[in-house]
Formats: structure tokens, C-alpha cells, sequence
């Protein structure tokens, strides 16, 4: 890592607003590592909904006002001269803890619990997008005996408006944010710890399913959520290993993810480094 920089953005002010803002930090921190714009080689970008891969377009982002079928690679490419792709955020955080910290893992499913759910698919060592780059959308899964709780995509019962951060803390008094949940399960909160591992067992009821369907020999949390702990791990593992098959289950290992935070810039840098490095950029640079 040469330069980072920590930023408070609002997904819906819009691309235009946001991209010039990430535009004109991303010039700040090559100019703070002593690199030259010619030195780079790519951008890599995760936004928070479905992006369809091929084109870098956000594909109806729930979240995301304004930014269906934005075209994020041609703005930012304009800005930096440079090849710009694109792709869900929990999509590069699973690639990014992935190669950086689980290489050897073929089969690995990344669990993202925050402010949304969501999961990144590793299968056979490639990162699974699915048709219009939405595999992986658990958090609008139902869960299962849930029929009273609207969720904001307007179904009933989704996981992401029972189990996630914002979701837990809608419940806990003293809590607003995901933020708040951690912080009240450290200082040793016993109603936020009960909440955050109920949770849990509601995530691991849909990952039973998830496991039965992809077999991955790993399951790995993160997310702001993760760092309550074992909690939401140990509510997980509960159900998993309860309601999945014994043959699917016999070697699966269910972790908190160890790159933490910079998850998704590793795997932003991974995607950009492997586009960089495949055989049709490497033709063109030597032609």
C-alpha cells in the first residue's frame, strides 16, 4: 500500500458528484506517493449494488439513485488514462481476502454483514459473478418463518432487514449504526450480544442453503459486523452445522475474514493487476 485516504461519501449525490470527488482524490494520492499519472497501470472500483462486470455499468442499484447504467469506466478513464473496471463491493472484498490471505481455497464464500448483507462467490479459484453480476444477493433471501418484517426492496422477510447491522441496531437501545452494535457487544452489552448472535443464526439459516448449493470448503465473515466478535460467527456456525448435510459440512471451516477493512482495496488492486497482466493487455503494451 502507497497512499490511502478515508472518505465520507453519499451514494446518492449521484456519479457525477461522487466520481469527481474519487477522481480528484485518486490524483492526490498518486502525487502523495511520488507517482506519475503515466505510472498507472489501472483503477479498480467496487460500488455498493450490482454492476454488470463487462461493461462497468451499475445494474438498478437498489441503494444507488441515479446511477443506473452509469458509465463509472468512461468518467474515471477520461480522469486517469487508464483501463477502469468495475464491479460489486462485496464482490472485490471476496477477492481481495481471497488472494491475500485464503490463495490455496478453490471453494470460499465472503459473507459481508453491515449496514446490507451480502456474498462473494470464489468457485474452482474464480470469482462467480452470475448473469447480471447479482449472484450472491443473500441478503434478500427469506428467512425462513419470517412473514412481518418488510425489507426496503419491498419483499417480506429478507435477511438483510433482520440480521444486518442497521437492523440489529434498529432493535438495541443506545444503537444507531452498525458501529454502535460493535461497540456496545466490546463493552460487554449482554442484550447486544444476544441480538448480534441471533443474527448470526438467521444468516447461518440462509448459508445452510448456500452450502448445500456451492459446497465451499470455507465460509469467511466480514463486514463491520464481524468485529463484534465471535458472536455472530458462533450464531452462525449454530445453524450451519445443524441444517446442512454432514458430507457438505465435514470439512467446512466458518472464519472471520483477516484482511479486515482493506479487503475491498485489495481486491479493487487485485482485479486491476490481472487486467493489467493478461495476455491481451501485455500484446498491446509490447505491439
Amino acid at each position: 500500500m502507497l497512499a490511502q485516504r478515508d472518505l465520507p461519501l453519499v451514494i446518492t449525490d449521484g456519479p457525477d458528484l461522487v466520481l469527481d470527488r474519487v477522481a480528484e482524490t485518486g490524483a492526490e494520492l498518486l502525487r502523495e506517493a511520488g507517482r506519475p499519472a503515466t505510472d498507472l497501470a489501472g483503477v479498480g472500483v467496487g460500488l455498493p449494488g450490482p454492476v454488470e462486470h463487462a461493461t462497468g455499468k451499475p445494474n438498478n442499484p437498489p441503494i444507488m439513485p441515479g446511477w443506473d447504467d452509469a458509465d463509472v469506466p468512461a468518467i474515471l478513464g477520461a480522469r486517469f488514462h487508464a483501463p477502469v473496471l468495475v464491479d460489486n463491493d462485496v464482490n472485490i472484498m471476496a477477492l481481495g481476502e481471497h488472494r491475500a490471505a485464503w490463495p490455496d481455497v478453490a471453494d470460499l464464500l465472503f459473507v459481508k454483514v453491515a449496514t446490507g448483507i451480502g456474498a462473494g462467490i470464489i468457485a474452482d479459484g474464480a470469482l462467480r459473478r452470475g448473469a447480471q453480476g447479482s449472484a450472491g444477493d443473500i441478503g434478500h433471501v427469506a428467512v425462513p418463518g419470517v412473514t412481518d418484517v418488510v425489507c426496503r426492496c419491498g419483499n417480506v422477510g429478507c435477511l438483510e432487514a433482520i440480521a444486518s447491522g442497521q437492523a440489529v441496531a434498529s432493535r438495541l437501545e443506545g444503537a444507531t449504526t452498525p458501529a454502535d452494535v460493535v461497540a456496545l457487544v466490546r463493552a460487554g452489552d449482554v442484550t447486544a450480544s444476544q441480538a448480534v448472535r441471533q443474527a448470526g443464526r438467521d444468516i447461518g439459516a440462509v448459508l445452510a442453503t448456500s452450502v448445500s448449493l456451492l459446497n465451499p470448503s470455507m465460509i469467511v465473515i466480514g463486514g463491520i459486523l464481524a468485529d463484534a466478535g465471535e458472536h455472530i460467527v458462533a450464531g452462525i456456525r449454530e445453524v450451519v452445522y445443524q441444517r446442512s448435510l454432514p458430507l457438505a459440512t465435514q470439512h467446512l471451516r466458518i472464519v472471520t475474514a483477516r484482511t479486515g477493512t482493506q479487503a475491498g482495496v485489495l481486491g479493487a488492486s487485485a482485479m486491476a493487476v490481472d487486467q493489467a497482466l493478461s495476455s491481451d493487455a501485455v500484446d498491446r503494451l509490447v505491439a
